[in-house]
C-alpha cells in the first residue's frame, strides 16, 4: 500500500497519516511511499510503531535523506519521476492532503487502475463536473479500510 502526501510537515494532516501507517500496519501491509519526511514520516512512524514494514523510494542519491522509519531506503536518483515508482509499487494509494507532487501520484495511480482513497486531498474534476476516481475517506480507519478492500487484500 502507497501513502502519498506533503513532505512538509503538516501537523493534521500527520496525525491522520500516522493513523494510516499504524492502521496498515495492523492488518500486515507493507507500507510504500516517497521516503522523506511529513506525510510520508508520519505514516512510517506509525506503521513501524505497530510493528510494520516501512519501503520508501527517495528521489535523491543519498540514503541518509530518509525519514528515520523506514525499515528499507532506496535512493532512486530520479527526482520526482520516482512518484511513478511508488505507486507502480503498490496494490492502491492512500493520499493525505498534499500538493501537486501528490497530484502526480494520484494521476499515475489512475492511469495504471491502482484505487486511490484519499484525506483531505485533491478530488479531480474534468470540465468543472466531478470524476468519480478518488475515493474519499472519512478518516484514517476508513481509509486503510477501503483500500485494502479495494486491493483485494482483505
Amino acid at each position: 500500500m502507497a501513502v502519498v502526501g506533503s513532505g512538509r510537515p503538516e501537523p493534521e494532516l500527520d496525525a491522520l497519516a500516522e493513523a494510516v501507517g499504524r492502521g496498515l500496519a495492523q492488518r500486515g501491509a507493507t507500507l510504500v511511499c516517497g521516503g522523506l519526511g511529513g506525510v510520508m514520516e508520519a505514516a512510517c512512524r506509525g506503521a513501524r510503531d505497530a510493528g510494520g514494514l516501512t519501503l520508501g523510494l527517495l528521489p535523491g542519491s543519498a540514503r541518509t535523506d530518509a525519514n528515520p522509519y523506514l525499515t528499507v531506503a532506496i535512493a532512486t536518483g530520479l527526482g520526482e519521476l520516482r512518484n511513478g515508482l511508488v505507486v507502480r509499487a503498490a496494490d492502491a494509494v492512500i493520499a493525505v492532503g498534499g500538493g501537486y507532487g501528490t497530484l502526480s501520484e494520484i494521476g499515475f495511480a489512475l492511469k495504471l487502475g491502482r484505487p486511490v482513497v484519499g484525506l483531505a486531498t485533491w478530488q479531480p474534476s474534468r470540465g468543472g463536473e466531478a470524476v468519480d476516481s478518488v475515493i474519499a475517506a472519512s478518516d484514517p480507519a476508513e481509509a486503510v479500510e477501503r483500500a485494502l478492500d479495494l486491493a483485494g487484500r482483505r
